[in-house]
């Protein structure tokens, strides 16, 4: 997501009958022999009044601090796109967080809104997954209130490159070779100079077995994964699209994952919708300084979406994930 920036402003809260507020609380995950710190927010039930807190550059209504309400609570891990950040989809980590869910979220090191220096290399493709795991560790085990949680119940949740990652922890194997066609896009330049140098990473990022089911938004380089790639692929998708695509991703690459998958996805094609349509909605000043990211095609209105996506994303992981 090259286009993401720290800008957009918008207080979004959702309530259920039992749920005040999400609760909302920073996390930071130590440097370890597989990466380097991480830095992010978990989201969870909550039982306390929200209050206006800024979060970088954005206002959010939270209960700060709040403890997690319930016990064997399922656990949804999210992954921004390229030149994102953990809140990017905030509105979507409360919607789930009022029904019932934790959510977390980090920023990718080397591929997020304040440090792009590798979002253009070929190892952020491993790496990207290994965050992943290593913050589905964090909660599962080092997490303050980790006893709450049912490791037999986890989720991930994927936005633009956030959905390739998504992917191959599902099991999806990228063939690096395939994004070579996609060169002449131009979106990858780095990625393709080191694929002609034959600069490849060591080793392919491994599936994690602990993920029972998965949501995707606007895959990117969904049309570097082959029929054999996904073969491994077991866990249920819900897959979205933007009828018009944007930032390099194109329609194709979430067709072809449609066609690829072993078990048909729940896919849903969103009309009239842009590839940035699955960020949070912008405020007004936002839109004026970045419209490239959110002003939306006419006839699209991407709050009422939002208020559909969020509500069917609740539900897939309720289906797969609270109800198994």
């Amino acid at each position: 997501m090259r286009l993401f920036a720290m800008l957009i402003v918008v207080v979004v809260c959702f309530v259920s009958p039992k749920i005040e507020a999400a609760g909302f609380r920073f996390i930071d995950i130590p440097a370890d022999a597989n990466g380097p710190a991480l830095t992010g927010a978990v989201w969870s039930p909550c039982d306390q009044q929200p209050q206006q807190m800024r979060v970088r550059m954005v206002t959010i209504a939270a209960a700060r601090n709040c403890p997690a309400v319930g016990d064997r609570l399922p656990l949804i891990v999210m992954s921004h796109g390229s030149g994102g950040w953990f809140g990017a989809h905030r509105d979507t980590a409360a919607a789930l967080a009022d029904a019932g869910f934790v959510v977390a979220a980090i920023d990718h090191p080397g591929d997020n809104a304040t440090d792009r220096s590798r979002s253009d290399t070929l190892s952020i493709l491993t790496d990207r997954p290994t965050d992943i795991r290593r913050l589905t560790d964090f909660m599962l085990d080092r997490w303050p209130e980790a006893a709450k949680l049912d490791r037999g119940r986890v989720g991930v949740f994927g936005f633009s490159r956030g959905a390739y990652t998504g992917l191959v922890i599902a099991g999806g194997r990228l063939d690096i070779l395939g994004i070579a066609p996609l060169c002449s896009e131009g979106f990858v330049d780095g990625m393709c100079a080191e694929i002609g140098k034959g600069k490849f990473p060591p080793q392919r990022p491994a599936a994690d077995r602990r993920f029972a089911a998965a949501v995707l938004a606007d895959l990117e380089f969904g049309r570097a994964f082959t029929l054999e790639g996904l073969a491994d692929v077991k866990v249920p998708i819900q897959l979205w699209a933007s009828e018009r695509g944007g930032d390099g991703v194109l329609p194709e690459d979430n067709e072809a994952i449609d066609e690829n998958l072993p078990a048909k996805p729940d896919y849903r094609v969103v009309p009239h919708s842009g590839h940035f349509a699955f960020i949070v909605p912008c405020s007004a000043e936002a839109a004026k300084a970045l419209p490239e990211i959110c002003v939306d095609a006419e006839g699209f209105d991407r709050v009422a979406f939002h208020k559909e996506f969020n509500a069917a994303v609740v539900a897939f992981f309720r289906k797969h994930l609270v109800k198994r």
